[in-house]
């Protein structure tokens, strides 16, 4: 646990420590009474209202919608479902940013319905609440359909034998099995819309804020830092109760349910009923997810000359952005894939580290350290960003000017994806093996390499691939670290969707459908690869 509790402590608690305690600490005297001053202010209780109500309303949404996909998913057997799983997972591994500029392209000014009926759905909370859906549907699909497919359906049978009807069965055999799966998926995605930046951001406009773009605009704009360092207590005492009840599903779906393989439940649909649900969740899918991704492609290939590749040939000029950035923008692609790879092997060698350490049981320390490796998703990126720039400025932690600051932030996104994929591949892992190995004269370094990675391999590689995708995409932190001679793709579509002209917002749709397919490239290469559906993710 050395490993990654140094990581944690020095490069995520020592950040935000000192941003939250430079907000509140006025000449050494700690302002405690702003917290209640702020939190009174009328324009921050709004603040604070729409935050939680659009996450409830978020998290409802996508269950209503993705569950009969996990359904779907769990228990039909139909050709193409390994791609469509690829797919519809797509959307969670792409940064918010992405997400927010493929609906402005489907709902904003000139989008595909204002061309078609004219309507416009862009600064307004429908359309936060569908590109929130379209984030968070592999999220309820992956962890509910996980667990779905490995309940035995024998016994929702055996219920209908007794004389349940179909709904009944349901209600009585499978939902109580599949509640703690449905609880963990609710509390990921209230955990994901509670703490939404880029999404609210770009479809919000100035009508709509949540607490973490009132950070940002608190930090980045308006310089108040006392109000930014409450914002952030709030937030953080928020995503902490989250975590700790989501660590409780977790624990009651992993001791409660005696699981069959996947293979045995999945059959073709049988009857027009069963058809008809298979069609309504491809229909779904192909409106909430595909029609996005596509309409994003249609406006990077959209010029005023016609259809053609002029956006994507004007990233190679330096002038491009109308001085937005030193570099040419399509050199954001390389900075991205060099920042994301290094990122990647620290989130392996920390969140592996800390998975081996979680499989120990040491007690109350191990678990409660398990439920600190996620607080990174929840906490303000905002926070974590502008706290690296003032507190490693001074040797001999002098990173501010350092490459290498990029990759730290987004390892601190990777590590959780790294540990909650490792983890129960580890688990499972019987120890007796490696007392063999010991009893047979193999030091512990030899009986890891000899009987874990094997065993370990393939969930190292699904690892890898999600810490790379999400390292690549990672923005909220970056948008402050990242120097204007190396921008990464997020920063860069940020920055051509802040200014104005047709070009700016053409290349912006260029880059964004780059990351996108590097992305999709990403998760098609991790089904291939990957044959345990075990995990969070």
């Amino acid at each position: 646990m050395a490993g990654p509790v140094a990581f944690f402590a020095l490069f995520f608690a020592y950040p935000v420590v000192a941003i939250v305690g430079r907000g509140l600490d006025v000449g050494g005297d700690w302002q405690f009474g702003r917290i209640g001053e702020v939190l009174s202010e009328p324009d921050i209780l709004r603040v604070l209202w729409f935050t939680l109500w659009q996450a409830l309303a978020s998290t409802a949404l996508t269950l209503l919608i993705a569950l009969p996909g996990a359904y779907v998913f769990a228990r039909f057997d139909f050709r193409g479902k390994q791609l469509l799983r690829a797919i519809v997972t797509v959307p969670f591994v792409l940064p918010t940013v992405v997400v927010g500029t493929a609906f402005l392209a489907v709902l904003g000014r000139g989008g595909m319905l204002d061309q078609l009926w004219g309507v416009r759905l862009d600064t307004t909370v429908w359309a936060i609440l569908l590109a929130h859906v379209f984030f968070n549907y592999a999220v309820v699909v992956r962890t509910v359909g996980g667990l779905w497919s490995q309940l035995d359906p024998r016994q929702e049978e055996a219920a209908r034998v007794l004389g349940a009807s179909r709904f009944a069965a349901w209600r009585k055999v499978t939902l109580p099995a599949l509640g703690p799966a449905v609880a963990a998926a609710s509390l990921m995605v209230f955990l994901f819309t509670f703490t939404s930046f880029g999404v609210v951001q770009i479809l919000g406009g100035p009508a709509f804020s949540t607490l973490e773009v009132e950070i940002f605009r608190q930090t980045a704009q308006l310089l108040d830092l006392p109000t930014a360092a409450v914002l952030t207590l709030v937030q953080f005492a928020a995503v902490g109760a989250i975590l700790a009840l989501h660590a409780w599903t977790v624990r009651r779906r992993e001791s409660a349910l005696k699981l069959v393989d996947p293979a045995q439940t999945a059959r073709r649909p049988r009857g027009a009923g069963q058809w008809a649900l298979l069609g309504g969740v491809l229909v779904s899918v192909a409106a909430l997810i595909l029609v996005p991704l596509g309409v994003l492609v249609q406006r990077s290939l959209d010029t005023p000359e016609g259809f053609g590749f002029g956006y994507y040939r004007a990233l190679q000029s330096q002038g491009a952005g109308g001085g937005t950035f030193l570099v040419p923008p399509i050199d954001a692609i390389w900075n991205s894939v060099q920042y994301a790879l290094v990122a990647t092997a620290i989130a392996l060698a920390v969140g592996g580290l800390a998975a081996a350490a979680l499989t120990r049981r040491a007690g109350r320390l191990v678990r409660g350290f398990d439920a600190l490796l996620m607080l990174p998703l929840g906490v303000s990126a905002v926070t974590v960003g502008f706290g690296f720039l003032i507190t490693l400025d001074k040797p001999p932690l002098d990173l501010r000017s350092s490459w290498i600051l990029v990759p730290l932030a987004q390892a601190l996104v990777g590590v959780p994806f790294v540990v909650r994929t490792m983890l129960p591949v580890l688990r499972a892992v019987d120890g007796r093996l490696r007392e063999a190995a010991g009893v047979l004269g193999a030091s512990p370094l030899r009986a890891w390499r000899e009987v874990d990675l094997p065993m370990v391999r393939r969930a190292l590689l699904v690892a890898a691939g999600f810490a790379f995708a999400v390292s690549l995409g990672e923005f909220g932190a970056t948008v402050f670290i990242a120097r204007p001679d190396n921008p990464t793709l997020p920063v860069a579509v940020a920055r051509l969707l802040g200014r104005a002209g047709d070009l700016n917002y053409g290349q912006a749709m260029a880059l964004s459908t780059i990351l996108m397919l590097v992305c999709a490239v990403s998760l098609l290469v991790l089904e291939r690869i990957r044959t345990d559906r075990s995990g969070e993710f």
